[in-house]
């Protein structure tokens, strides 16, 4: 064989193997993909109104007005069945999920009467990195939560990630092969389960389920929860620019308590990590806010094949 075709040959074993390494044996579908990632939710309640901290759809009543859901769920907690929604993006070398945990309101269980602390509908979630690494389901590499106004970063143990311009606030910890997390009661803010009871001794946990389940209680141990694609037929991103949905761009309509103070996925912002990391790009560009937050990324695109949020 000549040189050149030496070269040649080793240059398409290269690539072939190349492509081996990052083809998965089948191709996965979102929804598998999303199921497979889904986290075990530790879901902490509030005895003196336990089904305020239940999970569930922002239609949970049977329509898209957000006008009426503190006030639904008053009266609908049969309706308020585990569900959480989910979107996938990706570029040649990752998969991003975002799990969206929608609650319908923010709440004390105190009198808010200068409406500084709860308001209508609720929706905390996370962002999870997964490699293509040739398998049917990837690796997962980093998780990014949502708690109010700030992102927190964890990782697995094995995964190479480090610090970057934010530090790492823990570490992952894992269920068979799932992602743990944490929601705190009321205030709802996402982070990785630490290990711990919850406080108080009560709450709800949460597991990816085929069909959602109501919890028989505060203080159930196994719940179903069921993912609900954000890009479905006429779901929640077809309501992006609903006036009776949002009242701009990610911002729910609310009137109990601060007037319009939640934020679905695309309109989640870390206040303090830079003035190039602008609201929703959690949702909207994960590949770059995931380059920002860690470094030690090995090989990392930040092309998207496909991105429904553009």
């Amino acid at each position: 064989m000549s040189p050149a075709r030496k070269i040649a040959a080793s240059l398409f074993a290269a690539v072939s193997l190349s492509v081996l390494l990052t083809t998965p044996a089948h191709a996965v579908t979102d929804a598998e993909l999303a199921f497979h990632w889904a986290p075990v939710h530790y879901q902490d309640t509030d005895s003196s109104d336990y089904d305020a901290d239940y999970l569930s759809t922002v239609d949970f009543d049977g329509e898209w007005n957000t006008l009426d859901n503190w006030e639904a769920q008053d009266d609908s907690s049969a309706r308020l069945t585990g569900a959480a929604y989910y979107s996938v993006v990706e570029t040649s070398t990752h998969w991003f999920l975002v799990y969206s945990f929608y609650h319908p309101r923010d709440w004390e269980d105190f009198a808010d009467p200068f409406e500084q602390f709860t308001h209508e509908n609720d929706m905390e979630g996370l962002l999870a990195t997964v490699r293509k690494d040739g398998s049917t389901f990837g690796k997962l590499e980093a998780v990014i939560t949502v708690a109010h106004s700030d992102f927190y970063s964890y990782v697995p143990a094995g995964s190479t990630f480090t610090s970057g311009r934010e530090s790492i606030d823990g570490t992952l910890r894992l269920q068979g092969t799932r992602p743990t997390t944490r929601q705190e009661a009321k205030g709802h803010g996402l982070y990785a389960w630490n290990g711990a009871e919850f406080p108080g001794g009560d709450g709800v946990v949460y597991v990816p389920s085929a069909t959602g389940e109501v919890p028989s209680g505060g203080n159930d141990r196994s719940v179903g929860y069921r993912l609900v694609d954000t890009f479905a037929a006429g779901g929640l991103w077809a309501q992006r620019n609903s006036a009776a949905t949002f009242a701009g761009w990610g911002t729910f309509l609310g009137d109990n308590g601060k007037n319009n103070a939640a934020n679905s996925a695309w309109g989640w912002d870390d206040g303090n990590d830079g003035a190039d990391l602008q609201r929703g790009l959690l949702a909207t560009d994960p590949a770059y806010l995931v380059s920002a937050y860690f470094a030690n990324r090995g090989t990392f695109s930040l092309t998207y094949l496909r991105n429904s949020y553009r």
